[in-house]
């Protein structure tokens, strides 16, 4: 189960870490744009890190107050649920 888990973290953090990308690239060419709910859902569904390395690799909504305190709190939430489900674990 672990397994599914980490796979499905590692693809949904490159899947996000490359939409973020996408989207700066669309915001330079001032084309249609993904929509800030949708980029923040992905860090919501476990895309929390590569939201974060997204914004400061791209320069990506650095800006924005609910990216800037947003995503990080959507990290240390995540990681207080995956520490959490651990100790409960045994």
């Amino acid at each position: 189960m672990v397994e599914y888990i980490l796979i499905y973290l590692l693809v949904i953090n490159l899947l996000t870490i490359l939409i973020y990308g996408d989207d700066k690239a669309r915001a330079r060419r001032g084309v249609w744009r993904i929509s800030e709910a949708t980029l923040l859902f992905l860090a919501l569904i476990g895309g929390s890190i590569g939201a974060l390395l997204g914004m400061y690799l791209f320069h990506h909504k650095t800006k924005h107050k609910k990216f800037t305190i947003g995503v990080p709190m959507i990290l240390l939430a995540q990681i207080a649920g995956g520490v959490s489900l651990y100790l409960k674990q045994g």
